[in-house]
């Protein structure tokens, strides 16, 4: 066993709202500059929808992530020598066309504009190459268009569905959409860190975080196309490949990300969690159906003895496994088990988890009212989104294991509705508990996290012990004199 912490996040969407407001916060605070305009470390989708870039989900075309390859793991762009071949002329990353040309608007035109009869306009322009353009594509080009022959009929996810199901999506009484927030899933087996020709990629110890070292980045950009969730962008601007680095002088402040700290539906949960290094490579070796609960048993319980004694030989500090046992993701995914990993057949471990949506059912019979719990559960083959499309993005396929969250979600549902409407029967209640495999005091304390809970306990921020990391490396004081010294670019404005 050799513990490690890493920095985890819980993305519950049945509560995101789509207001984008986590995306200006990050815009504003991390990438409001030149050569950085089209980069979204986070971002929201509407799903079923092609995303950003567009169809990111697709493999196939971008070749990111990681493949079995016998009884070994290895890129899906190829070894050293594919590397090496495409450092010159790499076809698997995304173009312009994929992401959006950044614009702005000639604002003189309007606050400069003589006196007259007609009304200014600010046109469009191009903010590479300052000349004026129609705006064809944005970072949320199909927001709120599921039902889109154009967008949700090209997501990936619908495509790989069998042609009754399309079919049945599209039907203009199942019309359904849910918001898909993501940010660098700074995984266990991260695509990018093994990528990268330079070795500028890394993943911090004591925390987990994935980094890029700007000055030892040479903009080869293969870390874009090892990627799978498409979360590392290039700076044209600077010739640096550049990604979300889930806000760590903050953390080290001890303040939630900008992201977490604005979210206006409170969707967003962080913590630490204690995992096995030494068990990466066989949980990334495991059938597709099977990843998500492999990833789920590298997690370790922060009350085992034998763990804390490992993890406190391994390194880890005192005070990081006190925030490991009051962490809200570890309650999420390993002991409640209704949190799963995006696209887990990409086999990067993603430490970034999502509760799924519980969509509004199709009710026909009984006037639109389920009276047992049996029925609650039936209706759940009838859902607007297949059960197979939402098994593509959380499980690998593996429509169990979305079955038994959304069983429990539905408990959570159904004892909510009992206390609060009261036309439920007990042994209906009970029954739903039975198939759920959950008790009264698990259901009360999940509704209490969704719910109830202030910022002090749905986003734990861990104590990161920069110190201690430093000491490991370095003279603690010749670090703190060099500190505040190199070369500095003075703050401009991108017009």
């Amino acid at each position: 066993m050799n513990p490690r912490a890493q920095v985890s996040s819980v993305f519950h969407l049945d509560k995101c709202i789509g207001c984008h407001t986590c995306s200006i916060a990050c815009k504003n605070l991390w990438t409001d500059r030149k050569g950085a305009e089209y980069m979204w470390w986070n971002n929201v989708e509407t799903k079923p929808g092609t995303g950003y870039p567009t169809q990111w989900e697709d493999q196939q075309q971008y070749q990111g992530g990681w493949e079995k390859n016998g009884t070994q793991l290895q890129l899906k762009m190829g070894g050293r020598g594919g590397l090496l071949g495409k450092i010159f002329h790499n076809p698997r990353l995304p173009t312009m066309d994929d992401y959006y040309e950044p614009f702005t608007y000639a604002y003189g035109d309007l606050t400069n504009a003589p006196a007259g009869d007609d009304q200014p306009t600010a046109r469009p322009v191009s903010m590479v190459t300052g000349k004026p353009m129609n705006i064809e594509a944005g970072p949320n080009w199909d927001d709120d268009l599921s039902g889109s022959n154009i967008y949700a009929a090209n997501d990936p996810g619908v495509v790989r569905l069998r042609a009754e199901e399309q079919a049945q999506m599209f039907a203009i009484e199942k019309m359904v959409m849910f918001y898909l927030p993501r940010i660098c899933n700074h995984c266990l087996n991260a695509g990018c860190v093994a990528g990268c020709p330079s070795g500028a990629i890394y993943k911090r110890g004591e925390d987990g975080i994935v980094l890029i070292n700007q000055e030892q980045c040479r903009g080869w950009r293969m870390c874009v196309s090892a990627c799978p969730y498409k979360k590392t962008y290039y700076g044209w601007s600077t010739g640096k490949s550049e990604k979300c680095i889930l806000c760590f002088p903050r953390q080290e402040a001890g303040e939630a990300p900008a992201c977490f700290h604005s979210c206006v539906g409170r969707i967003r949960y962080l913590g630490v969690l204690l995992y096995d290094a030494d068990r990466i490579e066989s949980a990334a070796l495991r059938e597709d159906g099977d990843l998500a609960a492999a990833q789920r048993e590298l997690i370790l319980d922060p009350w085992d003895s034998q763990v804390l004694a490992a993890a406190r030989k391994a390194g880890v500090p005192e005070q990081v496994l006190t925030a490991a046992r009051r962490s809200p993701v570890y309650k999420f995914v390993k002991e409640w088990g209704i949190a799963l990993p995006l696209h887990p057949e990409f086999r990067t471990l993603p430490m970034l988890f999502y509760v799924p949506p519980l969509l509004p059912l199709l009710a026909q019979d009984n006037q639109g009212v389920q009276k047992q719990a049996e029925e609650f559960f039936t209706t759940l083959e009838q859902a607007r989104l297949p059960i197979e499309y939402l098994a593509g993005l959380f499980a690998g396929g593996n429509a169990e294991e979305v079955k038994a969250v959304y069983r429990k979600l539905m408990a959570v549902r159904i004892q909510r509705r009992h206390a609060s409407v009261g036309d439920l029967a007990d042994a209906d209640v009970a029954r739903a508990r039975d198939l759920a495999q959950l008790s009264k005091e698990t259901i009360d304390a999940i509704y209490r996290m969704t719910a109830l809970t202030r910022i002090q306990e749905r986003i734990v921020v861990p104590p990161m012990l920069r110190d201690q990391a430093v000491e490991a490396g370095m003279d603690p004081e010749v670090y703190k004199q060099e500190m505040g010294f190199g070369r500095r670019q003075p703050p401009k404005r991108r017009w």
